[in-house]
């Protein structure tokens, strides 16, 4: 995925913003080197609770999803890390005694590299919710500029996050046994958000070819096919981009960004 959007990025002569929602493991500045400029903390809000007000009923703990809320008998146990910072509890205590905390949970840092506007998230560790994390870093997305988000991997919430309002989702995969059991949970997933998509098949000349016959079946555009490449794998692992190692990939990241938007509005006219 880093690849692909790392590439499309550098070959587009526009300005764009990229966002690297990875935030667990964020990857994509080894390639685009940019200058951080700003690093700015993202925090959510937990329950603190005034023991002098609490009558201990238990009702926080009820209406708490996440159990991140236990009542004793004379006590309450908060558990920073299960919740959610939904607020329920401290909307719904009968004594007003909850109130919220601000948790730091993560940074977004951001800066530029070349005419690419760039953000990434960083998810402290030890901690579970990346996506608050994202939600703050699409809150921050150039209007008018073309923006590339480099997604977290699988289907999950991070995920669902990431791609939600997109115009466009691509989805990278590879000819292998895992490789078309992720590329059918993700295009499931798609299908349920109702967001446009297409397939990149990567090292594209190993395993079989059952991914091509699953795309055929279900209709699915495979934008473009990357071969296996020793050179590719040398650059990725020095942190070069394909675009400055064989440069006659720049006019294939172009060509795909055309087959992209001509796929969007026949998707739009649909």
């Amino acid at each position: 995925k880093t690849t692909v959007a790392v590439n499309l990025a550098l070959s587009l002569e526009q300005e764009i913003c990229f966002l690297d929602c990875d935030v667990e493991e964020p990857n994509a500045h080894i390639f685009l080197r940019p200058e951080i400029e700003k690093i700015e903390p993202v925090s959510i809000p937990i329950p603190q609770v005034d023991k002098s007000r609490c009558n201990f009923c238990g009702r926080c703990a009820q209406v708490c999803a996440y159990n991140a809320i236990a009542v004793l008998k004379d006590d309450i146990l908060i558990f920073p890390h299960l919740c959610h910072g939904c607020g329920g509890c401290s909307l719904l205590c009968p004594e007003d005694a909850i109130k919220e905390v601000a948790r730091n949970i993560g940074v977004i840092e951001s800066g530029n590299a070349g005419k690419i506007e760039f953000i990434q998230g960083r998810l402290n560790i030890g901690e579970a919710m990346a996506t608050p994390i994202i939600r703050e870093m699409k809150k921050k997305m150039g209007d008018g500029h073309l923006t590339i988000i480099d997604v977290p991997p699988g289907t999950s919430c991070p995920v669902i996050e990431a791609v939600k309002n997109s115009d466009f989702c691509i989805l990278v995969t590879e000819p292998t046994p895992f490789g078309i059991n992720d590329l059918q949970l993700a295009v499931e997933t798609l299908k349920k958000l109702k967001i446009p998509f297409g397939v990149i098949i990567n090292r594209a000349d190993i395993g079989d070819d059952r991914v091509e016959e699953y795309c055929k079946q279900e209709n699915i555009l495979v934008l473009m096919k990357i071969p296996f490449s020793k050179e590719i794998a040398i650059a990725y692992s020095k942190g070069i981009p394909i675009v400055e190692t064989l440069t006659e990939y720049r006019v294939y990241f172009q060509e795909l960004f055309i087959k992209i938007k001509n796929y969007s509005l026949k998707w739009t006219k649909k």
